[in-house]
């Protein structure tokens, strides 16, 4: 089983929290998306906001959503700018690579997802947008 994480930064006044128009919308950035063919102070909140609940008309295949409002994505942000990827990796880096796996190779991937991230937050906050996040299974 694979999961999907998609993320898109948009101006929250053109945001709606409306479930049914927000799984539309991340269904058409997915599909458009060039890959469709992903409290404490260190506390990361990529996975942080508010959920979307489901109205009663919704789709129930459509993706669980979520909003991280501006202040939210300038805290991720922060937070990715300001840690080092090499003492995340000294801290968790063993739990991560599985046996058999060569280490070397699944580092950089996590390094590549972590410099995306820390692009794409950063780009959202410094345009003060809120992160729209669905979750496909």
């Amino acid at each position: 089983m694979s999961i999907h994480m998609h993320m898109r930064a948009v101006a929250e006044p053109e945001i709606r929290d409306d479930h049914t128009w927000l799984a539309a919308f991340m269904r058409t950035a997915w599909e458009n998306h060039p890959a469709a063919d992903a409290a404490k102070s260190w506390e990361l909140p990529i996975y942080g906001g508010r959920p979307v609940a489901h109205s009663a008309d919704a789709d129930p295949s459509d993706p669980p959503l979520g909003i991280l409002d501006p202040p939210g994505v300038s805290q991720a942000a922060d937070f990715l700018a300001s840690v080092s990827f090499d003492e995340l990796w000294n801290l968790a880096g063993a739990q991560l690579v599985w046996s058999g796996w060569d280490e070397a190779p699944v580092r950089q991937e996590f390094l590549d997802h972590h410099r995306h991230l820390r692009d794409f937050y950063g780009r959202a906050a410094t345009t003060g947008h809120a992160v729209v996040r669905a979750v496909w299974a």
